[in-house]
C-alpha cells in the first residue's frame, strides 16, 4: 500500500467520524430543546423559566474532563465541549452577557471563556455599569474582575456588593498575556497607554527597556490598543484579541513580570445557584469595633476545618475605622456543615450579608 493510498484511508474514516459527530452533535441540540419545553411546561403560572444552571454546567464539565482518555488534555475537550453546550443553551435561551468593556478586554474574554461564543456579549463602561445592566434584567449575567495574582484585589468589585443585591454564580480564571502594540516604528514610541493594573504588571519589563517613555492609565486596555490605532508614536499594553481588533503589531509579547499571571473574575446574576458538589461561597461580614473582634469571625472556620481561599478589608460606610470584610471559603451554603456556621457568623456580625455560592472555576 502507498502513502497514498494509507492517507486515502485515513481520510476517508476521519470523514465518517466528522459525520458522526455532527450527528451527535444535532442529536445534543433536540435533546436541549426538549429540556427547554419540559421546563416550560412545568413552569408555574407567573414564574421565570431558568435555562441556565451554573451547577449542571459544571457537572457536566468535571464529568468530561474525569472521563477524557487523551490525546486531546482535559481542559482541551472540556473546552470543546464548552462551545457545544453554549450552543445548544441558545436554543432554549440566548443569553446577553454584561462585560467590562469596551471590545478585546481580558474580561470580554472571561464571558467568551465562561459562556461560550453563542451569547450575545455587551460591553459597559465601568463595574457599576455591569452591575446595573444585570439588575434592571437588560443582561442576564455580568461579568466582573475581582482580583488579580499580581496586583491583588479589584476594589470596585467589591464595593458593588456592598450596595447591590446580585448573587455571585460562578468564577473564571484567565491567564493573562500583555503585549506591546503599536502601529508606529518601535523607536518612535513616546507613551504607552494601558490599564493602570497592567502597567503595573509590567513595571519591570517597562523599566528596562522604556524607562524614559511616558506611562499613560486609561480605562481599559481596548481603550488604550484604540488610541494607540489612531496616535502617531503611541503604543499599548494590552491582549492579542485587541490587536486583531485594531489592526496593531505586537512587538513584543508575554511581557508581564509574573509568568503566572491570572485574573479571577465572577459571574453575577439574579438567581441563586445550586450545588454543583465543588463549590464556594462568599460573604461579607462587618465585626463589632472591640478586640478580638475578627478571631471571633473566623475561628468559627477553623474549628469546623473549613477552607479559607480569600479575605479581604475594605473601609465601612457606616463609620470612620470601620471595616467590612469579603470572606471566601470552600463549600455551599446549603451544605450540611456550612448551614450552622452561617447561623453562627451571623450572630457575631454587627451586619452579614450571603453574596452567593457557586462552582469552583472548572477551566
Amino acid at each position: 500500500m502507498s502513502e497514498a493510498d494509507e492517507l486515502g484511508a485515513l481520510r476517508d474514516q476521519i470523514d465518517a467520524i466528522d459525520q458522526q459527530i455532527q450527528q451527535l452533535i444535532n442529536e445534543r441540540a433536540r435533546c436541549a430543546q426538549q429540556v427547554a419545553e419540559v421546563k416550560q411546561k412545568y413552569c408555574s403560572p407567573g414564574e421565570s423559566v431558568v435555562f441556565y444552571r451554573p451547577e449542571r454546567e459544571a457537572q457536566v464539565l468535571r464529568k468530561i474532563m474525569a472521563r477524557n482518555g487523551g490525546p486531546l488534555g482535559d481542559e482541551s475537550m472540556a473546552r470543546l465541549f464548552r462551545e457545544v453546550m453554549s450552543q445548544c443553551l441558545a436554543l432554549e435561551e440566548p443569553l446577553t452577557v454584561a462585560y467590562l468593556g469596551p471590545e478585546g478586554t481580558f474580561t470580554q474574554q472571561a464571558a467568551v471563556k465562561h459562556f461560550g461564543h453563542a451569547v450575545s456579549c455587551v460591553g459597559q463602561i465601568s463595574i457599576a455599569d455591569v452591575f446595573r445592566e444585570v439588575e434592571s434584567g437588560a443582561a442576564n449575567f455580568g461579568v466582573v474582575p475581582v482580583e488579580n495574582s499580581t496586583e491583588g484585589v479589584v476594589t470596585h468589585t467589591l464595593d458593588s456588593f456592598v450596595e447591590s443585591n446580585l448573587l455571585i454564580c460562578g468564577e473564571v480564571t484567565l491567564r493573562i498575556h500583555h503585549h506591546l502594540l503599536t502601529s508606529s516604528p518601535e523607536t518612535s514610541v513616546t507613551r504607552i497607554y494601558s490599564h493602570a493594573q497592567s502597567l503595573a504588571q509590567c513595571r519591570l519589563w517597562l523599566d528596562q527597556n522604556y524607562p524614559n517613555v511616558e506611562r499613560i492609565a486609561v480605562a481599559s486596555n481596548a481603550e488604550a490598543a484604540r488610541r494607540a490605532s489612531q496616535e502617531p508614536g503611541a503604543a499599548a499594553i494590552a491582549s492579542e484579541a485587541a490587536a486583531e481588533l485594531y489592526a496593531l503589531k505586537p512587538v513584543h509579547a508575554n511581557i508581564e513580570d509574573q509568568p503566572d499571571n491570572t485574573t479571577r473574575f465572577l459571574i453575577v446574576g439574579q438567581q441563586p445557584t445550586q450545588s454543583s458538589g465543588d463549590d464556594k461561597t462568599s460573604i461579607l461580614v462587618a465585626s463589632r469595633n472591640e478586640p478580638g473582634a475578627l478571631y471571633h469571625v473566623l475561628e468559627p472556620f477553623h474549628r469546623e476545618g473549613i477552607s479559607l481561599t480569600r479575605i479581604e478589608t475594605r473601609p465601612s460606610r457606616s463609620g470612620t475605622w470601620s471595616y467590612v470584610f469579603f470572606i471566601d471559603f470552600e463549600g455551599h451554603r446549603d451544605d450540611a456543615s456550612i448551614v450552622p456556621l452561617l447561623a453562627e457568623i451571623q450572630s457575631k456580625a454587627v451586619d452579614f450579608k450571603w453574596l452567593g455560592s457557586y462552582p469552583k472555576a472548572v477551566l
